[in-house]
C-alpha cells in the first residue's frame, strides 16, 4: 500500500494497531509526502528514516539533521549510498560513526579513515571489519 499524506503516516505511526503501525515502517509514499514530513513534522523525522522505502534523497537530508537520534536512525539502515555513509562517517557523534563502521556497505576508503577515529569503539569496529575482510 502507499501512504498518501503526512497525516496518514502520522496516524499509522501513532496507531496502537500493530498492522497499521507496521505500515509506517514498510509502506512507500510519494516524495512530496516524505518532504512534507521532513519539513513540517520534526518529531517524525526519525520514523521517516526508519521506513524501509524512504528514498535516498530524503535520507541525504536526514543524514545532516540537527537531531542526533534522526542521524542515528539513518545510520542504522543497512543499504545506504556511499555519499550518505561518508557524511555520517564524519558525524560528531561517536555512536553514529560506530554504526557506519559496522555497516557492511561502508567502503574500504571510509573504513581506513575511521581506523584513525578518536573513538576507541569506532577504531575497534573498523579493525574487526578489516580483519574479517582479510580472512574472506
Amino acid at each position: 500500500m502507499t501512504i498518501r499524506s503526512a497525516a496518514e503516516f502520522i496516524s499509522l505511526r501513532d496507531s496502537e494497531d500493530p498492522e497499521l503501525y507496521r505500515r509506517a515502517a514498510h509502506d512507500d509514499a510519494p516524495i512530496d509526502v516524505w518532504r512534507d514530513l521532513v519539513d513540517h513534522y520534526a518529531g517524525y523525522r526519525k520514523w521517516v528514516a526508519h521506513n524501509k522505502t524512504v528514498p535516498a534523497d530524503i535520507l541525504h537530508v536526514l543524514a545532516t539533521d540537527e537531531d542526533q537520534e534522526v542521524r542515528f536512525f539513518v545510520a542504522m539502515k543497512r543499504r545506504l549510498p556511499l555519499e550518505i555513509l561518508d557524511t555520517l562517517s564524519r558525524d560528531t557523534d561517536d555512536g553514529i560513526r560506530l554504526r557506519v563502521a559496522r555497516n557492511k556497505t561502508t567502503s574500504q576508503e571510509i573504513l581506513w579513515r575511521l581506523a584513525k577515529d578518536p573513538s576507541k569503539s569506532v577504531r575497534d569496529a573498523v579493525h574487526d571489519r578489516l580483519e574479517k575482510h582479510d580472512r574472506e
